[in-house]
């Protein structure tokens, strides 16, 4: 059978609650960051952002953890054809803490829970023999019931062709040797533990561990006499790993001193949160170990990613995708505490953003003040209407991708509510509507907090009116606004958009839009959208998307918005902005829905009717936007 996986991870997967605040007890934790976690279920997303087919087999809960838990491996790439909902049980939870640099206090919530029932009928033949390698962790091994299942996927990846790997991952607590306060400790000694590791060593072409995790494999606190103990049982190469002396591998005879063996570059970075650290550190093991690297290049890879994971905050949210991982290498450490190397970090968050967006038909029904001018408007009346404006969405979109909205929170709260998890890209405008200089809606507070509220796949749109010809002080507050509202944006995890609208301020040429663009760029401002209204000239688009790319080749890119342009000029503008691969399509409002507002105010059209208007109109120019694409050999 072919081999269309590389790797396929098997055990525990959870929801880690992780203390968004740093340097205090786990029980003064007021407010927690969610993200996916266990071992194999870190291993299989961080070796997909290094770019290897990987997969994941476990249990999770029927609720609502184990959908996040499925849904966000999907968004890492992760094949989840092994995932199995648990009809009975519930997800397993974390909760974890950054007390200092060496206090990491940690709760499993693990009782019963839906990947400890993992069991052989949920080991599937043909899929494990479609995996290059089978990586198993420690905690699986622990109870009769997933010991079967681990060692079921074990034999038919031996038997299939297959390569195997065991990331020792000593737990004592999951081993029931010490109770559910004392999940940070790494090493208790137990011969039973030991015994029930060595039965299986055998089996494996790859094993890594802590040197605690080789004491517990090897039955000795002694490392060296540890190692060429499970030497005795494995023929294995096996990777130490040794904290900030880096990690060495063993490919035969264990030699007399640590220093010894094979190893990679260590990297001198801050301590921030060791969680998750042998993780990322096994993710980029793999990558290169499946690559066919040297163990001393697969050990650059690794100690990198570890490093990753020990500066920044969470276990899967801190690994690198492949491209942020060769600019480190290239590049080298500029500052010891990484998560505050601002280059770094924008490579790391335009890389490992989910979801494709290359095609982008937005309803933009957002607006406010032009809707509260309408006759007859009220603010119950627009709410009703924004509602109307997401069925017609709906309709034209019928499930397909590269299809959303822009709304607002304030008027369009019921259809932002009603949008939610329906797979349509979601932005809500943040300015107050005509404001120059720029102000923002009272809801996003004086701190900018009122984001912390918001859904994380809601994306912050700001409009700003500005020119290259405005003066030192109409700049200057612009951009404060704007700055402080990019960091809270990405404080909160929360794509950027920023419009610009320099036609308002004052006449414009080729140069215009592009000058403004890079201004922004060198404030430390990188938008992942712009929003640009349409321009006629060949040589403007040229220039304004050579100024994005120039800055930022990993921006999402750049959607055009109407103006309340006549339907025929819109068509006509997206012929010139399609012919440019960054703009990967429009946010248009007015041409759709002012028609049907104003009929539908005035009472002469019904609910119905006036989402039938709003979908032709929609549907008309997707279709025109696709036709223009298509011009240029694009497919829609």
């Amino acid at each position: 059978m072919s081999k269309t996986l590389d790797l396929i991870t098997i055990g525990r997967s959870s929801v880690d609650l992780y203390g968004s605040q740093i340097g205090g007890r786990l029980e003064d934790m007021a407010s927690f960051q969610k993200y996916i976690g266990g071992s194999p279920t870190n291993m299989a997303a961080g070796s997909a952002r290094l770019g290897l087919k990987s997969a994941l087999i476990t249990r999770v809960g029927d609720e609502h953890m184990g959908r996040f838990i499925r849904e966000q491996l999907v968004r890492e790439g992760v094949d989840v054809t092994g995932v199995k909902t648990d009809p009975e049980r519930l997800t397993a939870l974390v909760i974890l803490g950054i007390r200092d640099d060496k206090q990491f206090p940690l709760i499993f919530y693990r009782e019963n829970c839906a990947d400890m029932a993992l069991c052989e009928a949920d080991i599937d033949p043909a899929f494990i023999a479609s995996a290059r390698a089978v990586v198993a962790t420690g905690t699986h091994l622990s109870h009769p019931r997933t010991e079967a299942a681990v060692l079921k996927a074990l034999r038919i990846a031996r038997e299939t062709g297959g390569q195997t790997a065991l990331d020792i991952d000593y737990r004592p607590n999951l081993w029931g040797l010490s109770g559910h306060g004392d999940g940070e400790n790494r090493f208790i000694a137990s011969d039973q533990v030991t015994a029930r590791l060595q039965q299986h060593l055998p089996l494996f072409d790859l094993i890594v561990g802590t040197e605690e995790e080789f004491h517990i494999a090897g039955g000795t606190t002694d490392t060296v006499a540890a190692l060429r103990r499970v030497r005795e049982l494995s023929r294995a190469t096996l990777v130490c790993k040794r904290g900030p002396m880096g990690a060495v591998a063993f490919t035969g005879v264990i030699p007399d001193r640590l220093d010894d063996g094979e190893s990679g570059p260590g990297f001198p970075i801050e301590v921030f949160n060791v969680l998750g650290a042998g993780d990322g550190f096994m993710s980029g093991l793999l990558k290169g170990w499946l690559d066919g690297e040297t163990w001393v290049r697969a050990l650059t890879y690794a100690n990198a990613c570890g490093a990753f994971a020990v500066s920044r905050h969470g276990c899967t949210p801190a690994y690198p995708s492949w491209d942020e991982l060769q600019f480190f290498l290239k590049r080298g450490v500029v500052t010891p505490a990484l998560r505050k190397d601002a280059e770094l970090e924008q490579i790391h968050w335009s890389t490992t953003r989910s979801g494709d967006w290359s095609e982008m038909h937005v309803f933009a029904f957002d607006h406010r003040k032009q809707m509260e001018e309408l006759p007859g408007a009220t603010a119950e009346k627009i709410g009703a209407f924004k509602e109307l404006c997401l069925d017609a969405v709906e309709r034209v979109a019928s499930g397909r991708k590269g299809y959303g909205l822009l709304c607002d929170g304030r008027l369009g709260r019921s259809a932002l509510h009603k949008a939610a998890g329906k797979g349509l890209w979601i932005g809500r405008p943040v300015e107050w509507p005509g404001s120059r200089p720029l102000t923002l809606e009272p809801d996003i507070g004086p701190d900018y907090g009122g984001l912390n509220e918001w859904p994380l796949d809601h994306v912050v749109k700001v409009l700003c009116f500005c020119h290259p010809q405005d003066d030192a002080a109409m700049w200057a507050e612009q951009e404060a606004v704007i700055q402080r509202l990019y960091a809270a944006a990405r404080r909160n995890r929360l794509e950027f958009l920023l419009e610009v609208i320099p036609s308002k301020v004052a006449p414009v040429d080729d140069d215009t839009t592009a000058e403004i663009i890079d201004r922004f760029y060198r404030l430390g401002i990188y938008p992942d959208w712009w929003k640009l209204e349409p321009m006629r000239s060949a040589e403007a688009w040229a220039r304004t998307c050579a100024m994005i790319k120039g800055h930022d080749p990993h921006v999402r890119g750049i959607v055009v918005l109407g103006l309340d342009a006549p339907e025929a000029e819109l068509m006509a503008c997206f012929e010139e902005a399609a012919r440019h691969d960054l703009v990967k399509g429009f946010a248009v409002g007015r041409t759709i829905y002012s028609e049907a507002a104003r009929a539908w105010l005035a009472g002469t059209i019904d609910d119905k009717g006036a989402v039938a208007l709003m979908a032709a109109n929609f549907a008309k120019l997707s279709a025109a936007w696709d036709k223009a694409r298509a011009a240029q050999g694009v497919a829609a």
